[in-house]
């Protein structure tokens, strides 16, 4: 089988590189956020996929890796991925869109809330491209209350 990559396979290779990413995360509601730093390497696969590896500080210390696929199924019409980390043992399912500017991607999942209990929610991962060397990811959970809560951002750098 053969597949030649499509302009939303071409605008994925965007993310193709060398990166350094700073973020602040809210651990608890209230609390002031965690700033945490680290580098991110992103492969492309055929043209098709990109492969992002992240290293990067984690709360309370330690290095936690992270790997995200990152592709485009034309048949759904819907740019889709996945994202595993080495702190945690769920496997998130993306299914995204991307906006009528070409800026910014979309990114759903349903995952695990961050209690213990056990409890499923509704995620959001926006990437928007500031420019083609600086993109800013936010990522959102639904509350109880029913509303979104950003809980993650980061500023992603091109060193290359």
């Amino acid at each position: 089988m053969h597949f030649e990559p499509q302009k939303e396979h071409q605008w994925l290779q965007r993310f193709v590189g060398e990166w350094t990413y700073e973020n602040e995360t809210v651990m608890e509601p209230g609390k002031p956020p965690i700033k945490l730093c680290g580098t991110e390497s992103v492969h492309s696969l055929g043209g098709i996929w990109v492969l992002c590896e992240l290293r990067g500080e984690l709360p309370g210390g330690g290095v936690g890796l992270t790997q995200m696929t990152l592709g485009f199924d034309p048949y759904k019409k819907r740019y889709v991925g996945t994202f595993i980390g080495s702190m945690m043992t769920f496997l998130w399912i993306y299914d995204g869109s991307l906006d009528e500017s070409g800026r910014v991607l979309t990114l759903e999942a349903d995952g695990p809330t961050f209690t213990t209990d056990g409890k499923m929610t509704k995620y959001k991962d926006r990437i928007e491209f500031k420019s083609d060397d600086h993109r800013v990811l936010t990522s959102q959970a639904l509350g109880d209350d029913g509303k979104w809560h950003e809980f993650m951002m980061a500023n992603y750098r091109r060193v290359k």
